[in-house]
């Protein structure tokens, strides 16, 4: 007999999907309304007496044709009567309750609809009473709705919904079948393995198999993307993984997992893969919000979806944002909520860090529980670390509250106290920099969490009812800053700490995250297997401390797959960059500069440790070197202008250009300049983030946990740019490049301790004059 397939349900997934309809409608929803609703389910639960039986577990197995379905749910309660027993369904709301009549919410009466036959099945019943039960929050009224049914007919209604459901079920089935094969078939996508390649795939392998964590550092040239995808997608097709999450910071290193997958489907691969694009970048009506009434996409959003996902599904296997764009305005929905439902159904989701790892908007579809078996691949592991520190930290601003305060204090008497008691707290805690422009404090703010929570309470009832007056936005954009306050609040422990500055004339009081190791490790238990992967983890013991990881986990240094003699490393360390010396520096660092780039004709990028540093320097420069194309990052640049900047970089030039950037910055790391795009690159300094309170701060904390507390606030940070931007240079096998390092910092014994094998033959250029002769040199070998 032919093994049927297994497909489990939740009863509301199965509900939602078959009957769901009308309007998207995201206006305002109360942050505190979940919380409310639990208390208000609590209450109810308990007012039954005896009778009742609170949060009934469901469970019951329906074969239809092909397919064993595994339904699932949760009943709020059975009241049981000595002439029956009663399903009891509780919804929360704040509609007026004569809104509600016996017929006027098809889901909720699906929903319990189903819990009513697999409880009547299962005890053998012939009828059963249904109880939708209505619980005002604001008013605290009940309306109680109660039918009865025959089993056979909610049997009927059941199976009708699972009959309706089968059709996109045995797609995916079939879509599942077809995807194994191909990956059962599918070869390595290039003819042979680089250098570290098959090491690299089968350790990311293993990891997946054996539900572990795996931080790895592959060079530039490595394969990076291939070898930990690869992999990945032939675990997938042997079960071990449900789902890989291809994980970045930037967008242009998730075009290259894009082509990662271009690659195998050369070779016959079939996957589902989806680039979620931020809600602000894909949205259709910029400025308007999600409701009917304001965004044409919204309306009847839910009466067109599932046409539309079985469409895409049907004739893509990539859901990139051109496609998205595209079946989106041909069914006229919304962009994102049907990129979010296409995740659920994608075998790969290539996504920004914050859908996994921020507690303010990780996709909570997926990570309801612990140990699913989901695979993440986090590429450009190095900056997940000031990535989680961000997304784990919360700050608030004190003259927004207090001019939120002056707006409402005419308008809504209530808010407009509780903002000046805010305030007044924040006038208080301002007063404790008194010998320094700022303070930090191992203890939380307790006495403030209390008056943000009144006051998120009272604004959730005024945002509700005023959304188009002229005050809402400002209110709705603290309300938000005051509820990712109080939900960081709820992170805070020893890891933490407060601080508050004076800025300007204004005052900032923040919640900042030291150490995010613990946060992060929890975070990944959201799924099986996690890779940390890098051309720069440097060194990797730190980043498998700060990124959560253990010293059981496998870690991974692979050397480049490249030859050592098409890099001329270069260090001029008779020159000190030094904050306190910088100015001395100029002349030095403009001869070194010229010098390198009279050597050879070309393309060159100069990276610096600040924009002052850069803007000094490249004025001077251009004084001195009109005959050569220059061209300097700006603090802001947008896309268009970052691409320009690039697209200068040609291999065609008649006149050698040099463009001046900043370590650390856009053009420092995840660009790709191959050939003769970019022959040297020059940089300036160690990398050592700028002195500031919050590295000062890290500084601190870890030198009183490990004593490195310089090491891992700003030695390692600053080494890691330096990699990155020389890193740009040699790209491909054939590439040849120059890179001169300049600071006398380089050749201490600390700093080379952190060299890559490859830089192991360095030459010393201690004045400039060598570097022309050195560069001929090496140039003239080729």
């Amino acid at each position: 007999m032919e093994e049927k397939n297994e497909v489990t349900l939740s009863i509301r997934n199965l509900v939602e999907f078959v009957l769901r309809g009308g309007d998207l409608d995201s206006r305002f929803m109360s942050s505190s309304r979940a919380i409310e609703g639990t208390k208000a389910h609590q209450k109810l639960q308990k007012s039954y007496g005896e009778n009742y039986t609170a949060e009934i577990t469901l469970k019951h197995i329906v074969d239809w044709k092909d397919i064993t379905f595994i339904l699932q749910g949760r009943a709020d309660g059975i009241i049981r009567e000595e002439d029956g027993c009663v399903i009891d369904e509780i919804k929360t709301t704040t509609r007026p309750l004569e809104d509600f009549e016996i017929e006027s919410n098809v889901l909720h009466w699906a929903q319990v609809k189903c819990y009513g036959y697999i409880y009547g099945i299962q005890n053998q019943l012939e009828n059963i009473t249904l109880q939708l039960t209505y619980y005002h929050l604001e008013t605290e009224g009940i309306k109680k709705l109660c039918k009865v049914f025959s089993i056979e007919e909610l049997k009927d209604f059941t199976r009708d919904l699972i009959e309706k459901y089968y059709i996109w079920a045995n797609r995916i089935q079939n879509w599942t079948t077809k995807r194994n094969q191909s990956i059962k078939n599918l070869d390595f996508p290039f003819e042979t393995y680089r250098k570290g390649q098959r090491e690299l795939a089968v350790a990311v392998y293993k990891t997946i198999r054996e539900g572990k964590k795996l931080f790895v550092q592959a060079p530039t040239g490595t394969g990076k993307t291939i070898s930990t995808l690869f992999p990945a997608v032939k675990a997938m097709g042997e079960g071990l993984t449900s789902k890989i999450f291809y994980l970045t910071a930037k967008t242009i290193t998730r075009s290259v997992a894009e082509e990662g997958f271009e690659k195998m489907e050369q070779k016959g691969l079939r996957c589902k893969r989806l680039t979620l694009t931020a809600k602000e970048k894909i949205c259709f009506e910029k400025g308007a919000s999600c409701t009917p009434e304001e965004c044409t996409y919204a309306k009847g959003h839910f009466d067109r979806v599932n046409p539309a996902l079985e469409e895409i599904f049907e004739y893509e296997d990539s859901f990139s944002r051109t496609i998205i764009e595209s079946y989106s305005q041909k069914h006229h929905i919304c962009p994102f909520e049907f990129s979010l439902d296409l995740a659920l159904w994608a075998d790969c989701v290539i996504c920004d860090y914050n859908y996994v790892f921020d507690p303010r908007v990780y996709l909570r579809r997926f990570f309801t529980e612990e140990g699913e078996e989901y695979t993440f691949l986090i590429d450009e592991a190095h900056n997940l670390v000031d990535r989680s520190r961000e997304m784990f930290s919360a700050v608030l601003y004190k003259n927004p509250i207090l001019n939120l305060k002056k707006m409402l204090q005419h308008k809504n008497k209530k808010l407009a106290k509780t903002l000046h008691q805010i305030n007044t707290h924040m006038v208080e805690t301002k007063k404790r920099c008194v010998e320094k422009e700022n303070f930090v404090s191992m203890e939380e703010p307790r006495e403030l969490y209390s008056i943000l929570r009144r006051f998120v309470t009272e604004a959730d009832e005024w945002l509700q009812k005023n959304e188009r007056t002229e005050d809402y936005q400002a209110l709705l954009d603290f309300y938000f800053e005051a509820v990712s306050f109080l939900r960081i609040g709820e992170c805070y422990d020893s890891r933490y700490v407060t601080y508050g500055e004076k800025i300007d004339r204004d005052f900032k009081l923040k919640l900042f995250c030291l150490d995010p190791s613990f946060l992060l490790e929890e975070a990944t238990k959201r799924g099986k297997a996690v890779v940390f992967f890098s051309a720069t983890l440097t060194p990797i013991s730190y980043f498998r401390e700060i990124l959560g990881g253990r010293e059981t986990d496998h870690r991974m240094l692979l050397d480049s797959p490249f030859e050592e003699k098409n890099l001329c490393l270069l260090i001029d360390d008779s020159i000190s960059t030094k904050y306190k010396n910088r100015e001395t520096s100029y002349q030095s660092v403009l001869q070194c500069i010229s010098n390198l780039i009279s050597t050879k004709k070309g393309n060159y990028l100069v990276f610096f440790p600040s924009y002052k540093y850069m803007q000094e320097i490249t004025a001077l420069f251009r004084k001195n070197h009109g005959n050569v194309v220059t061209l300097e990052q700006k603090p802001t640049m947008t896309e268009e202008e970052r691409e320009l900047f690039l697209e200068n970089f040609r291999e065609d030039r008649e006149q050698t250009l040099v463009g001046f950037a900043v370590m650390g910055g856009v053009f420092s790391e995840g660009i790709d300049l191959p050939g003769e795009r970019l022959i040297g690159a020059i940089i300036i300094g160690v990398g050592l983030p700028q002195i500031c309170l919050e590295t000062d701060i890290i500084r601190d904390y870890f030198q009183k946990k490990n004593h490195k507390g310089y090491e891992y606030a700003y030695m390692y940070p600053g080494m890691n740019k330096v990699l990155q931007s020389v890193g740009r240079v040699i790209r491909r096998e054939q590439d040849r490049g120059v890179v001169l390092l300049i600071d006398e910092r380089f050749t201490s014994s600390t700093y080379k301790s952190l060299f890559p094998k490859t830089w192991r033959q360095y030459k010393r250029a201690a004045k400039s004059k060598y570097i022309q002769e050195i560069v001929q040199q090496f140039w003239s070998d080729r």
